[in-house]
């Protein structure tokens, strides 16, 4: 019994049609869209992963704004 991975189920869920032609291997037609395709995803996933990172920078700043906050008003009361 062969092994039927999620993104074959995908494929077959989106076009019953691809997922054949993938089965029996025929050659896809438009590799140069597929590839421009794959190259945007790349982009978006770096991008997405750098807007992470910065929400991760801003949290940690604004984390030690508010402990310096807290240190000038303790200052002051003592």
């Amino acid at each position: 019994m062969r092994t039927i991975r999620a993104s074959e189920i995908g494929t077959y869920l989106y076009c019953h049609r691809a997922w054949w032609y993938q089965r029996k291997e025929v050659p896809s037609e438009n590799v140069r869209e597929m590839l421009s395709g794959t190259e945007i995803h790349r982009q978006h996933g770096r991008t997405v992963m750098l807007a992470g990172c910065l929400r991760i920078l801003a949290m940690g700043m604004l984390l030690v704004a508010l402990v310096l906050l807290v240190i000038h008003f303790v200052g002051q009361v003592l």
